[in-house]
């Protein structure tokens, strides 16, 4: 896990998502990356960031994500593609959150809606991902939200589906934010923060939200079954990925060396 994390300074959950095993070979390294926010690079950050060789951001953040945490990197330095995420479930939660405190069970609950909404409403979002990635001819690319795990999650999770990486690892990937996160550090003091002027939530609680659970991606693909059977006609059906359209993304992504 260590050689994917990219330790950056301010970066948060910055990890490389190539290098996994493919039925023709493997992911390029160097190539994909995943994160949450980008707000807080330090200028020795920044510097690290542009090393990376990143040519193309997706930032599935709202329109308020952006303005409270702007992307501190030039503007269209890497450039940018802006597709807003909002699913339903993520605007009724902030609603909750806002009038009381919410427990566990409904965190976690609100957390597999939202995963659910993101693979069943929003896959006109995902394909327009898919369209720019295919339409990169160099460099890297990278696609993020605030903590780099549930928009962004679901973004990566088809993209490695698209590459021709099996399920299980694809969930094994999901699953690293809980690890790749500086949670003690860095998010946790962030949360609480929040909480001065009450009784903060405690540590699992916290991490129903912050983190990430298997029960979440399940419902993703839970949401696949329902409508489409599986994740391979998914991408055809509703992503509108044509078997032309693969064969391009692993052409550029998958070689036949391993990754070391």
């Amino acid at each position: 896990m260590q050689d994917r994390v990219k330790q950056i300074d301010g970066a948060v959950n910055l990890r490389d998502f190539g290098g996994y095993a493919t039925a023709e070979g493997y992911v390029q390294r160097d190539k994909l990356f995943r994160c949450g926010t980008l707000h807080y690079l330090t200028e020795a950050g920044q510097a690290q960031f542009h090393d990376l060789g990143v040519e193309l951001i997706c930032d599935l953040r709202r329109a308020e994500e952006k303005a409270g945490e702007p992307t501190n990197l030039p503007p269209e330095n890497p450039r940018r593609l802006e597709i807003p995420l909002d699913p339903g479930s993520a605007v009724e939660l902030r609603t909750r959150m806002a009038d009381t405190q919410v427990n566990l069970e409904d965190r976690i609950n609100f957390m597999i809606g939202m995963t659910h909404e993101l693979v069943r409403d929003h896959a006109d979002d995902y394909a327009r991902m898919f369209a720019e990635l295919m339409d990169l001819e160099d460099g890297g690319f990278l696609v993020h939200c605030s903590a780099g795990k549930d928009r962004t999650g679901v973004a990566c999770a088809l993209i490695l589906h698209a590459l021709g990486v099996p399920q299980q690892t694809v969930v094994e990937d999901y699953l690293l934010t809980n690890e790749a996160t500086d949670y003690e550090g860095f998010v946790f003091p962030l949360i609480l923060d929040k909480y001065e002027a009450g009784q903060p939530p405690d540590r699992a609680t916290i991490m129903a939200l912050a983190g990430v659970r298997p029960e979440y991606i399940a419902s993703a693909y839970a949401a696949i079954a329902a409508d489409f059977d599986s994740v391979e006609h998914y991408i055809r059906d509703a992503l509108k990925l044509s078997a032309a359209d693969l064969a391009n993304l692993r052409q550029r992504y998958v070689t036949n060396a391993a990754v070391a």
